[in-house]
């Protein structure tokens, strides 16, 4: 009997001496590093997320209209510059002769030159007499000396040949010579000239208004009988 309890008091020396190495055990587990340093990771992770998250709003401003687009980073409000030319250079004036803007400064004078309708004229030659008081005055006019474009008398010219193909139940007249396209335009008058061309015979009962002849057309045109609305 004596050898059985001995087993026995092996095991409760076992038992208590179990609890000894759960004491020894707890103070690792409060220690825990690892845990400690994982914490600080995740708020990393939040700050990161932050900036792209308030990003979105500006990407929103510059889609409208406003605020910097985003794909230009590094301008700020700071940064910014006017367009090149926007505040030109003032005109510093009455600093010598070689800036153009001496004595009166870009003002003007203060006597003839600032008068309304003042001022010499194309015909002021600084005094002496002018050219058209020089001349030896002649009464009257010359037509040589006239504008031609405004004083002379310009035509519009058909030859008699060109009426070969007319239909004599058609007057001809300024407006109709220009409807047929036989003129461009009537000019300050059509005139009829007696050019002829061979195999061209001129249409007999011609009827004619508003035009002018030549002495060799009315005598063609009279021998084909044509009326030349002269009565």
């Amino acid at each position: 009997m004596p050898q059985k309890k001995k087993p026995a008091g092996k095991k409760a020396v076992a038992k208590k001496a179990a609890p000894a190495k759960k004491k020894a055990a707890s103070p690792k587990k409060i220690a825990a590093p690892p845990k400690k340093k994982a914490a600080p990771q995740k708020k990393m992770t939040a700050a990161v997320k932050a900036p792209a998250h308030k990003a979105k709003p500006a990407a929103a401003t510059s889609a409208r209209g406003g605020g910097l687009a985003a794909s230009t980073p590094g301008i700020t409000l700071s940064t910014l510059r006017e367009n090149l030319g926007a505040r030109p250079k003032r005109t510093r004036v009455g600093r010598g002769h070689g800036s153009g803007m001496v004595k009166t400064a870009g003002e003007g004078g203060k006597g003839q030159t600032v008068r309304s309708g003042g001022g010499k004229g194309p015909a002021f030659e600084g005094g002496q007499t002018p050219w058209a008081r020089r001349l030896p005055h002649k009464r009257g006019y010359s037509q040589k000396a006239r504008d031609i474009g405004h004083f002379r008398t310009t035509f519009a010219v058909v030859n008699v040949s060109s009426l070969a193909d007319w239909d004599p139940k058609v007057e001809v007249s300024p407006q109709s010579l220009v409807a047929k396209r036989v003129i461009g335009k009537a000019m300050d008058g059509v005139k009829i000239l007696g050019g002829v061309k061979p195999g061209k015979k001129i249409p007999a009962g011609l009827v004619f208004r508003d035009v002018l002849f030549s002495q060799s057309a009315r005598d063609a045109l009279t021998a084909a009988g044509a009326k030349l609305g002269e009565e």
